[in-house]
């Protein structure tokens, strides 16, 4: 059961550092961690046996958020930390 929820805890953990992030004052960077906390969500929620019916819509989503994650990255490490 540890094993499947582990997934969910790191993307929890993620959401606290986005919400620290945002108390912190810095919102572009707690949109990145709420974008990889969102990403780690919906890739566990892909392997759900109890969402098959929706897993390609699913997937399309986590795929999406790992994309737009990516690319905030790299915006934010050029211009914000280089």
């Amino acid at each position: 059961m540890i094993a499947r929820l582990r997934p969910y805890l790191v993307s929890f953990l993620f959401l606290l550092v986005g919400a620290y992030q945002v108390y912190a004052g810095d919102l572009l960077e707690a949109s990145l961690y709420i974008l990889a906390s969102l990403a780690f969500a919906f890739n566990s929620m892909a392997a759900e046996p109890k969402l098959v019916a929706y897993k390609k819509m699913v997937v399309i989503i986590t795929w999406s958020l790992i994309i737009v994650t990516g690319i905030l990255f790299l915006y934010l490490l050029q211009f914000k930390y280089l």
